[in-house]
């Protein structure tokens, strides 16, 4: 067999959806981007995106990265997604469509041509949905799949093969439900994604100590994912002991993250991979936390707070605040004490010479 080229263009239809073609003109309005460059481009059709190196006349390409702009005199796209600063760079014969905000033009345009696969509604055959379920309209239910009683599955979701959704589960409409994923104990909103191998809902880590060792505490409360949730791959989501794990809307979590019970994020934070939330913590809205952070439990991160990779947070953390190393600190303070440490480390070094 022969292997393909590493440098084949995005979007291989053998995995990824595709529609068009599309004039720029309606590419421009999606993306809600000024044409430039060539009077009459917005009726000129585009079949796809491809990198600056690789397009050809009949895809559009982007720029946002002024180490790229060599790349950007050398293409032969047929049009550029790039911000003001770089509209005058722009190559004779490329259109550009020039945006504020070039990058969510960039995943607009190419969400246009390569929307998500939509459900194709039906249920394997080797699927097991119990007979109290419901099950909505154009729902896809994959092989092996598991819909326990009375769970919901709301319209036009994906449920994929050898998933699990326990017994009394609330999906909304249009979720996406990976392989392999586990769902108990949860209520989730519409257009949550949870990719494969994730697990929502288990028991959270709670144990009282008796006189023979360890008991277990019921955990009692559910998790509850707010609309438009993604969860990465192999993470997991503890559902509450008395009070919901409450995820709030827009958030993104990564791969290997662990989100303890009773936890509560606010809207559109980011969790990057490897992470751990221990249980009761509060994130507000907009909070960063960046990969292997470990935070704590019950304490709060403020309102669009950043907590910098490998950080140990051991205490709250104001509102707007950045802070990085173990234990947390602000940034600059973090960056003077190692500055600290460098100058004693070489007066150290002078005196034993």
């Amino acid at each position: 067999m022969t292997l393909p080229a590493s440098d084949a263009l995005p979007g291989d239809p053998r995995f990824f959806h595709r529609e068009g073609p599309f004039s720029i003109g309606t590419l421009a309005e999606c993306a809600e981007a000024e044409i430039v460059g060539q009077d009459g481009a917005e009726d000129v059709m585009l079949r796809g995106v491809a990198p600056l190196q690789a397009a050809t006349a009949q895809e559009i390409s982007f720029l946002d990265n002024r180490r790229y702009l060599p790349l950007l005199a050398e293409t032969k796209a047929g049009a550029v997604i790039l911000g003001p600063a770089f509209r005058d760079k722009l190559p004779e014969g490329v259109v550009g469509l020039v945006s504020k905000v070039p990058y969510l033009a960039w995943a607009r345009i190419a969400a246009r041509f390569h929307p998500v696969t939509p459900a194709r509604a039906g249920v394997h055959a080797t699927a097991w949905v119990d007979e109290t379920a419901q099950i909505g309209e154009g729902v896809e239910i994959g092989a092996f799949a598991t819909i326990g009683a009375h769970a919901v599955i709301g319209a036009h979701s994906v449920i994929a093969a050898h998933a699990a959704i326990g017994d009394g589960v609330i999906l909304g409409s249009h979720n996406r439900i990976g392989t392999h994923v586990s769902v108990s104990h949860a209520i989730l909103g519409d257009r949550v994604t949870l990719y494969p191998g994730a697990r929502i809902g288990q028991d959270g880590f709670g144990f009282a100590i008796g006189p023979a060792g360890f008991e277990t505490v019921p955990q009692l409360g559910r998790v509850i994912l707010e609309h438009d949730v993604e969860v990465g791959a192999n993470s997991t989501i503890d559902r509450g002991s008395m009070r919901d794990t409450v995820i709030g809307a827009g958030t993104r979590i990564d791969n290997l993250v662990q989100i303890g019970h009773n936890a509560q994020l606010g809207r559109c934070c980011i969790v990057v991979s490897q992470a751990g939330i221990s249980g009761s913590t509060e994130l507000g809205d907009f909070v960063t936390i960046a990969a292997q952070a470990g935070l704590i439990g019950h304490i709060k991160i403020g309102d669009k707070a950043r907590v910098g990779a490998q950080c140990g947070v051991m205490s709250d953390v104001d509102a707007g605040a950045d802070v990085i190393g173990s234990p947390a600190m602000p940034f600059r303070e973090f960056f003077r004490n190692v500055a600290f440490l460098r100058r004693m480390a070489k007066k150290d070094s002078k005196t034993e010479g």
